[in-house]
This record gives structure tokens, C-alpha cells and sequence, in this order.
């Protein structure tokens, strides 16, 4: 066929061809736009996005958030290993986790390390932890080298910045350094500033140097002497241990069972001797701190400093050195620096106490039902002491070695 102007239609073949051409750019075209949809659809899918490179959407958190998430758990760790898991969980942690932000957060018990874990990699642990102004560990690490690696200045040192921050057990360690001479000779001894640093420490509400003060003022020790003073602080230090325990809820204790005292151990002592054992076991758990008003409340736990010190002399014999001797009270684990530094008891001279405040503590717990008196007690040396102490309101005097 022909055209008006005389043209020919192509031919079939021809025809038959760019349809073919036709039909394939089609084709083109239409598996072009689904791969255009499935790329749509890939950008739309988290998932398969962060996939694609190898991460997912904890990668898209900000630093502050996760640091500020990591110092809350810090703060709240009940071990050492709480800590320890973040650590090893990924690489942002691991480095995240190490900030001063979180480290300046932590509580004691996430540096509560045991004597028998020490070593080098965590003692570099609680100096990061020291330097980011924890004073936790500032008053951690201060005890342990202090008493421990016998490096006495920048234990001191250490100890002293805690007390900067208002760290009221670093004010009360050093009371008892200032009242033994710890480090020094017997002449390095000073008392008033023991007395300022005890007041200081009881202001903030540390029983222990509440009760340190209310023996000092009753003695006379330090400070002029003012018998009513002294017994109305030691009233106060029981009313708050007491307080301390109520106001705990996980104390264990039932609703009437302070109310009744029985004699037995405290739980965290199940060394003593097998009398002290069996009546533990017959009474429950608990301890006779508040035996003089008839109340029958749960020790205070044991600073992670204190059992640190405690492990660490108990794995070396028991003894800090020839002729040092520790605290008798269990809870403390202070040793002797030079022979002689710490008190005996002025009845029995069988136990010694770093401080009026041990002393009165372990006399309620243990002490009251093991002083027999002596007519005379003898040194290591063989030498016979002459003791010079009085009572100290519980019935158990305590005299300088």
C-alpha cells in the first residue's frame, strides 16, 4: 500500500523488527523500575540497612546518653564482675566505660576487690578511679597503701583528698592515725587534731566517730574532759545505729525481734570459737550492739577497705610484721606501724584496739563474755606492762602498751 503522497508502508520484516526492539526496551524499562522499587524498599528497611554495613541502631546512640547510662550503673553495681561484664561486652563499652564520667560515679563495691585478686592490673583500675575524683576509691586505695604496701605518704595523701571532698570514714582513718602516731614515732601523736578531725567525721553522721568522740570527751582524751557531753554523744551513736538498721529494708530483720536481745555472733564472723557458734546458730542472726538498751539489731556492714586489709594480713600469717599486732575487732583490720602503737585491755591485756571505738564495738559483740581478768599480763618480750586506763562505760577499760 501507498500513502497519499505516494509513499510505501515499510515492510512486515521491517515492522516486525522495531517491534521486537520495541517490546525489549520495554522489558529494559520495566525490570529497571523494579530494581528501583526494591531499592526503595531497602532504604526504607532499618534493618536490612544497618545490615548491609555490618552494625545496628546502638550505633546511632549519642556518647552523653550512654555515658550517662553507664554511670548509673556504676553507681549501682552490687560487684565487681557488674562492671567487669560491661567492660568486656563490646568495643564502644570498653571505651565508653573508662571515662571519668563513669568512673567518678562508682560505688564502693564495684572496687571491692579481694586481697587474693590483687594485682596490678587493679590497683591501675582504682588509681583511674582515684583520679577521676571518686572518693571511694581515694579512700580505698589511701587505706591499702597506707597499711598495706606501707607506702604512707601518698596513702595519707590520698586519704587527705577524700577528706577534702567531705568523705566522712577518710576523716575518721585519719583521727586514728593522728591518735595512734601511725607511721611515726609515739611522739608524732595528736590528739586535738584527732579530736577536730572526730568531730568533723560525726558531724556528717559517722557513727563510728560519734562514738570515738563521745569516749574521748568522757576520758578526757584529746579535749577537756565533760562526762555528760560524752555519755549524750554515745547515746546518739547507738540511736543512730539503730536508725541506720530501721530505715534499711533489707535488713531481715521481723517487727519484734530487735526488741529482744540474745548473745550470738555476728554474721560476718563465723571464725570465733565454737561456743560463740552454737549460740549464733540458736539465736538467728544478728548481734548485741545495742545490748545496753536491751535491742538485739544486725552489725553494720564491713567497709570493703576494711575486709581488704583483713584478707591481705590473714594470707600472710596474721600478723603484719615482728611484733605488730592487728585490731581485734574484725571489723577493722588496721595493723600496728611500730610495736606497741595500739591499746590493751586493762583487764584481761589479751586483745588491743586501734581506737575507743573498736574497742566498744567488739566489746558487745565478742569481748564481754571472754575478759577474765589477770593479775598480770605479759608482753611478747616477757616484759610486764604497766597499764594506765580506765573504764570506758562498758565495763572494759583500756590501757597504752
Amino acid at each position: 500500500m501507498r500513502t497519499r503522497r505516494g509513499v510505501c508502508y515499510p515492510r512486515m520484516e521491517v515492522c516486525g523488527v522495531e517491534k521486537k526492539v520495541v517490546k525489549r526496551a520495554k522489558r529494559d524499562f520495566s525490570a529497571t523500575a523494579d530494581e528501583s522499587l526494591a531499592g526503595k524498599r531497602q532504604r526504607l528497611s532499618p534493618e536490612s540497612e544497618y545490615g548491609n554495613h555490618g552494625g545496628d541502631m546502638f550505633d546511632g546512640l549519642p556518647d552523653d546518653l550512654v555515658l550517662s547510662i553507664l554511670a548509673k550503673l556504676s553507681s549501682s553495681a552490687s560487684s565487681p564482675s557488674d562492671f567487669i561484664n560491661v567492660l568486656i561486652t563490646c568495643k564502644r563499652f570498653n571505651g565508653l566505660a573508662l571515662n571519668q564520667q563513669v568512673l567518678a560515679k562508682a560505688s564502693q563495691k564495684t572496687f571491692a576487690i579481694k586481697a587474693k585478686n590483687w594485682s596490678d592490673s587493679g590497683h591501675r583500675f582504682l588509681k583511674l578511679c582515684a583520679d577521676a575524683g571518686n572518693v571511694e576509691a581515694c579512700y580505698t586505695l589511701g587505706m591499702i597503701r597506707f597499711y598495706c604496701l606501707q607506702n604512707r605518704g601518698n596513702g595519707a595523701s590520698l586519704m587527705a583528698k577524700a577528706a577534702i571532698s567531705s568523705h566522712a570514714p577518710s576523716l575518721y582513718s585519719l583521727a586514728v592515725i593522728q591518735f595512734n602516731g601511725s607511721g611515726g614515732s609515739k611522739s608524732d601523736k595528736d590528739l586535738r587534731a584527732g579530736v577536730a578531725l572526730c568531730a568533723r567525721a560525726a558531724f556528717l553522721g559517722h557513727i563510728d566517730a560519734l562514738r570515738e568522740l563521745g569516749h574521748c570527751l568522757q576520758d578526757g582524751y584529746g579535749v577537756r574532759q565533760n562526762i555528760a557531753e560524752g555519755r549524750r554523744f554515745l547515746v546518739q551513736a547507738n540511736a543512730r545505729e539503730l536508725a541506720a538498721v530501721l530505715s534499711n529494708p533489707n535488713n531481715g530483720l521481723a517487727t519484734r525481734a530487735w526488741l529482744t536481745w540474745n548473745s550470738h555472733a555476728h554474721p560476718n564472723n563465723p571464725s570465733r570459737g565454737s561456743a560463740t557458734a552454737t549460740a549464733a546458730a540458736s539465736g538467728g542472726p544478728g548481734c548485741p550492739l545495742l545490748s545496753d538498751f536491751g535491742c538485739n539489731v544486725p552489725a553494720p556492714e564491713v567497709h570493703p577497705a576494711s575486709r581488704f586489709m583483713a584478707e591481705w594480713f590473714a594470707a600472710r600469717g596474721g600478723a603484719p610484721g615482728a611484733g605488730l599486732r592487728l585490731c581485734s575487732h574484725f571489723g577493722c583490720g588496721r595493723p600496728e606501724t611500730r610495736k606497741h602503737e595500739f591499746r590493751r585491755c586493762s583487764v584481761c591485756g589479751t586483745v588491743n584496739y586501734c581506737s575507743r571505738a573498736c574497742q566498744a564495738l567488739d566489746w558487745k559483740l565478742r569481748h564481754k563474755a571472754e575478759c577474765a581478768p589477770a593479775e598480770r599480763w605479759v608482753e611478747e618480750d616477757g616484759e610486764g606492762m604497766d597499764v594506765d586506763g580506765g573504764a570506758d562505760g562498758n565495763g572494759d577499760g583500756m590501757g597504752d602498751s
